[in-house]
This record gives structure tokens, sequence and C-alpha cells, in this order.
């Protein structure tokens, strides 16, 4: 037994030494579900928790100290709820509710991960974590969401959902998706084809995600019809979209400017979302990216959200969040030695500021 309690406060000396037990049966028919296969979920369960589980038939025991036996009751009454709603309960669930549990939320985690936005082609798409959650509340209570945050965290996949949800509810008669044509080392005109050609690329990753959510046979007589419209930022320009659900993706490669002409496209019940991650601009020439500006000039407007996702909210391969993390860290000792660097040397020897 560790020193520690869940979330990585010390115990008292006495909380270290009294111990206590907590015996609970798992509900017929959820005991499969919340064991996982191979007890996959349980050894998980053993390794995250500093209590001691043991398991018999449909009997779990939890042995420990008191905040370590109380914290892993509600981590198993939050499992069994899950299972016992008929939903999957794999590893990725346990470590996001110990995970959820551990930073003291609100929330009950069983509702953050059971909340169904759409469900289709044999599956079901919910957010994975509390962030996830708060971006899609966001959503629905706001006219315009920015969603920003790094690769993997589903800002885009999420709006997408929601997107087809409100055209399914008849909420607005039509989807619109976009992206600025800005490429990350290649140049448009080198690419081979017509326009449309060239600029696919770009709108690939859309078409994907509406592949997972839409029947596929249905997309190009939706977007026939107009009530799909996939296309590059610049088709924007000059328009003013009504009852239209409208999503800006890769929104850190837009100028301030692009980023104005865009956001007064809204028109009468319509909703936008922006999405973008602010450490992978491509812009050329070093010029301002407008999704990193624009909280500054829209912060404090009403029925305006930004929603911030971090590489915990990564739901991607375990790895990809690993990754964004390191990355992260390289960019703050980068940023630290930039700023600690002497400035170019004046005329008599005085050093300017940066």
């Amino acid at each position: 037994m560790t020193g520690t309690a869940p979330g990585g406060h010390p115990r008292s000396p006495a909380a270290q030494t009294a111990d206590a037990q907590s015996r609970f049966a798992i509900p017929e028919g959820a005991a499969l579900g919340l064991l996982g296969s191979r007890d996959e979920n349980l050894r998980l369960a053993e390794d995250l928790l500093d209590a001691d589980v043991h398991v018999r038939g449909n009997e779990v025991t939890l042995s420990g100290a008191p905040a370590d036996v109380a914290f892993a009751e509600r981590v198993f009454a939050e499992l069994v709820t899950l299972a016992g709603r008929g939903q999957q309960v794999g590893p990725d669930t346990v470590r996001r509710t110990v995970a959820m549990l551990s930073a003291g939320t609100v929330e009950s985690p069983a509702e953050v991960l059971s909340l169904d936005i759409l469900s289709g082609r044999g599956r079901t798409i919910r957010p994975k974590t509390l962030n996830q959650k708060h971006y899609v509340d966001a959503i629905d209570a706001n006219t315009i969401v920015f969603g920003i945050g790094p690769a993997g965290t589903g800002k885009t996949y999420l709006a997408m959902a929601k997107a087809v949800q409100a055209l399914q509810a008849k909420q607005v008669s039509r989807i619109i998706l976009t992206r600025p044509a800005v490429e990350a080392g290649e140049r448009l005109g080198f690419l081979p084809g017509t326009l449309f050609d060239k600029i696919d690329p770009y709108l690939r990753p859309l078409y994907d995600a509406l592949h997972d959510m839409i029947d596929p046979e249905a997309i190009p007589r939706l977007m026939q019809a107009g009530t799909i419209e996939v296309a590059p930022l610049a088709y924007m320009r000059g328009r003013t979209l009504n009852d239209a659900f409208i999503i800006l993706d890769e929104a850190q490669n837009t100028t301030p400017e692009q980023m104005k002409m865009f956001l007064t496209r809204l028109g009468f019940g319509s909703k936008i979302v922006v999405t973008g991650d602010i450490t992978q601009v491509d812009l050329p020439g070093g010029q301002r990216s407008g999704l990193r500006v624009v909280r500054e000039i829209l912060g404090d407007v009403d029925d305006v959200h930004f929603a911030q996702l971090t590489s915990s909210d990564v739901v991607r391969h375990s790895l990809v969040g690993a990754i964004v993390e390191a990355y992260e860290r390289w960019q703050v000792v980068q940023e630290d030695a930039e700023a600690a660097r002497p400035g170019p040397v004046r005329a008599g020897g005085r050093r300017q500021g940066r």
C-alpha cells in the first residue's frame, strides 16, 4: 500500500495504518461487462487503485486505507452503472473513470461516458472525457463555439456529430463544412488535376468523418441537394448562411481577416463551430493566426464560447497523448530559451530587447 491517497495527496500516518473493508455484489448480468475479457478491466483497476481488489464470483471485496476504499467504491459504482446500462466497459473506460474521479469532478463519469450524441451505422458517438462533454454542452448552449486543442481530442469529430444530430432533428436544414486550403509543405499549384482535385485532399478528413456518421450511399444525394456542403473557406465570402450548422475546421490556418469574414457569414437560425490547434499553424510568411487572436477580440461577447481541450482529452492511441505532451514540454523549453536569448547589439554596444 502506498503513502498517497487517490489524486496523489499524502495520507496521514493514522490513515495509512487504519484498515477498512467494503464488500458488494455485482448485479446479475453485469459481471462480464464490468470485469472485461479475461478480467482485463479488473487487472487495470488493481493497478490504478490504491485499495486491494479481490473478486470471487459476483462479489467484490475492497480493503485498505478508508480513503482508498471509499475512492475504489466510487470507481466501481460508476463502472457498474455503465455496465448495467449495457454499455461496453473496456480498459479505456476504467482509465477515464479513475481520472475523472481523481480530478474531483462534480459530474458523474457514468453520465459523461454514456451521453449519446449520435447512433447509427452500428456505432454510438459519445464524449469520452469531461472536457469533451463540456464542449458538446457548449455547442448546445451557444450560437458560436470555438473548440481549441491538440490533434486527437475529438474537437472536429464531435462537432460533426452534433451537426448531423441537428440535421436529423430538423433543427437546421443543412450542414456546411469548410477548411482553409493552406498547405503544410506543399503548394496547391503543384498538385495535379482540376481545382476540385487540388482542394480535395484538404477536405478529405471532413468526408471521412461524414462516412462514419451517414450512410455513404446517401452522402452524394445530400451534397447534390445542397443539404451537405463541403467547400474551401474562400467559397464562404459574400454569403449569408441561414438555417445551417457551419463548421470551420483547421481554423489556426486562417488569417484574422479570414476569421472575421467567416464569422460574419452567420445568418438566422444558424450555429457555428470553429475548431483548430494553435500549435500547428501552417500560414506562410509568419502571418498571424486568426484563431490565436480571436479570443482577445470575442472573449467577452455573449453567446460565444471558447472550449479548451488538452492532451488529457486525446482519444486516439494512448501514445498520441504522450506525443502531444512531449511536444508541449519541448515548446515551453524553446520559448523559455528564446525569451532568455539577448537581443541584437545596437550601435554603441547596447543590446535591444526582443
